[in-house]
């Protein structure tokens, strides 16, 4: 079996890590007089990075992050000094998410909340957990679609399960009359078996009113609360700071 046929195979048994990197490591071990061991676990070590690298991407995409290059390392601190560092880098360990804790991010707009909500979901996918994001009025959405096609079951199930679901700009739009009773579905279903984020610009106070349910909204955020971490952003938008001048 030659080099090219000796890929194709390998590509076959579905090891296209080391097909796309045997030549070069063949030269190598050639070049380096490296002992058959040694050359093996290269190609097994080139075949498991190439794995992860896969798993990482496919989970991002899986994610539907709104910005895929939120990550902390782009967050600028300095613009409000007072936020709870420690709290972000804690939950950026994803620590809470393996004791099933809940976080919420409350803020003005503009300070901060989706960039962080999105890079400690980031954070989670390095550290091996599943994560879905969704804008709050994208998540109803698509619950009613499911209403619709008959797939609701499927749908919550798939939502109810996801070990971080980060809930995005609760409060930014008008939600339907069934929201309150939608999220607190989600919310039950999810307490103390699964962590989930939550943002809003709105204070929890307001949250009944913005539902129109606020025995639903109450219970809702006694499960948030329980096991649940608050930062709280702002006060400055950097949205206002970087816009032009008129």
């Amino acid at each position: 079996m030659n080099l090219i046929e000796l890929q194709r195979a390998l590509t076959q048994l579905r090891l296209g890590g080391i097909a796309a990197v045997l030549e070069t490591r063949l030269r190598q071990a050639q070049a380096e007089s490296m002992p058959p061991i040694d050359l093996i676990s290269c190609l097994v070590s080139d075949e498991l990075t190439r794995r992860s690298d896969r798993l990482l991407d496919r989970r991002r995409k899986q994610a539907g992050f709104r910005d895929a290059n939120r990550t902390l390392d782009n967050f600028d601190f300095t613009f409000n000094p007072k936020m709870n560092r420690s709290l972000i880098f804690d939950l950026a360990t994803a620590a809470f998410i393996g004791r099933r804790e809940d976080a919420l991010f409350l803020g003005p707009g503009g300070t901060g909340k989706s960039h962080l909500a999105q890079a400690i979901g980031q954070a989670a996918i390095q550290q091996g957990y599943r994560v879905l994001y969704r804008e709050t009025h994208v998540l109803l959405d698509e619950l009613a679609d499911a209403v619709a096609d008959g797939t609701r079951k499927e749908y919550m199930e798939s939502v109810a399960t996801v070990p971080l679901l980060i809930v995005d700009d609760f409060g930014m739009r008008k939600l339907p009359h069934t929201a309150a009773e939608d999220l607190l579905e989600i919310v039950m279903r999810r307490y103390e078996r699964a962590s989930t984020l939550l943002t809003s610009n709105r204070p929890v106070e307001d949250w009944g009113k913005l539902l129109g349910d606020v025995a639903a909204v109450s219970a809702m955020l006694d499960r948030l609360l329980h096991h649940g971490h608050v930062l709280k952003c702002g006060p400055r938008s950097w949205r206002t700071k970087t816009a032009p001048a008129s």
